[in-house]
């Protein structure tokens, strides 16, 4: 089973925050429309033994496309790949884009599943970071999607400067109170070339603290697992039978293709990007060549890679499996290294299987680190 991810690289407007690859102007939007499916068509051989599970609109903001548009998407998808009868269709969205008509033509598309980017249900919080929706705009949204959707997931950010402990802590309650099934949560990170950085720099703004970001992250898990919510990825909590089927892919290591400019790609053996320039890849699928850039995984980056996206999940990583992929060398040096995280109690092992603790959750992706060979 793969996945295909289209990447729609249009937003409304730039939040503070972020350094994903988009353009505020759509005046190349129909242009683009015809490259993804030009692209999608260009690369069907790389899944022509594979079977697609998962359709994932990602960004950028995909609700700024027409329902139309999504649809023709979708459609191209189908008469060019094999897909399961049930795949799980994911479209970003954010809550201004979500008015009664759209969710109501959404519902009578194939999309089976909104991640709805609320990021805050606070005033103060969504101006800090310029999002283009207002805190009445994301309760009436989800309100309506529950109408017609049962797989809806919301995004909230957390670590925010001036954000109190308090505060937080409503944001989740107010996310709990819509009774949706899945909550993806992340920690606010200071990008270098973002507006963010710029008025940190300045002292517009307080940096963050990441010390109020341990301890937001810890209230999230604690309050969400009282409520039924599986911790399966660290940013992640589902309810049983809601995890995100595309995102769990990716930490399982499934094959993906990444359609658009900046999406990437992973086929077990090699992972490969698109450019992240509009003009430009419009201009090479146009004349039907593939503006893609392809790195060959060795050994050690296949170890690392396993380690980094495994240990982020409640499964972990089995040493068994990496005796049986990589060799000793491998399982020695992981044995080692896993040793001080022990005995700090930040991982946990149990049947050869290594997981990271509630406590070293938060710290997972410096805990990989350590555990990776460098060459």
């Amino acid at each position: 089973m793969s996945g295909i991810y289209i990447h729609i690289p249009f937003c409304k407007q730039a939040c503070h925050y972020c350094d994903f690859h988009f353009s505020t102007s759509l005046a190349k939007k129909d242009r683009m429309i015809m490259a993804l499916k030009k692209e999608l068509v260009l690369r069907k051989d790389e899944f022509k033994e594979e079977t697609v599970e998962t359709i994932y609109f990602g960004g950028g903001t995909p609700s700024v496309l027409r329902t139309s548009e999504i649809n023709d998407l979708i459609q191209t998808v189908y008469s060019t790949y094999n897909v399961v009868k049930q795949p799980e269709i994911t479209l970003e969205a954010n809550p201004d884009d979500l008015t009664v008509e759209k969710v109501g033509q959404l519902a009578e598309s194939p999309i089976n599943r909104l991640s709805i980017g609320v990021q805050s249900f606070f005033e103060e919080d969504l101006k800090l970071m310029n999002r283009a929706h207002n805190a009445k705009e994301a309760e009436q949204c989800i309100k309506e999607a529950a109408n017609y959707f049962k797989n809806i997931s919301i995004d909230l950010i957390y670590g925010i400067p001036e954000m109190t402990d308090e505060r937080w802590k409503q944001n989740i309650e107010k996310a709990l109170s819509f009774e949706i099934p899945h909550i993806s949560s992340y920690a606010l990170t200071i990008e270098p070339k973002t507006a963010l950085a710029s008025f940190i720099k300045k002292g517009l703004i307080k940096p963050t603290d990441d010390a109020m970001a341990q301890r937001h992250f810890r209230i999230l898990y604690d309050i969400l697992s009282l409520e039924g919510y599986d911790c399966y990825e660290v940013s992640n909590f589902g309810k049983p039978g809601y995890y995100s089927k595309n995102n769990t892919a990716y930490w399982l290591g499934k094959k993906y293709m990444g359609i658009g400019p900046s999406a990437h790609s992973y086929d077990g053996g090699k992972r490969s990007w698109n450019i992240s320039n509009n003009p430009k890849y419009l201009k090479a699928i146009a004349e039907g060549q593939l503006p893609i850039t392809h790195e060959l995984l060795s050994l050690t980056d296949k170890y690392n890679e396993y380690v980094m996206t495994g240990l982020r999940t409640s499964w972990g990583i089995s040493l068994d499996k990496i005796r049986e992929r990589f060799g000793e060398k491998y399982y020695v040096y992981i044995t080692l290294q896993m040793e001080r995280y022990i005995a700090q109690e930040l991982l946990s092992l149990s049947k050869n299987q290594l997981v990271a603790t509630k406590k070293g959750k938060f710290l997972v992706d410096g805990i990989a680190s350590d555990l990776f060979i460098l060459n």
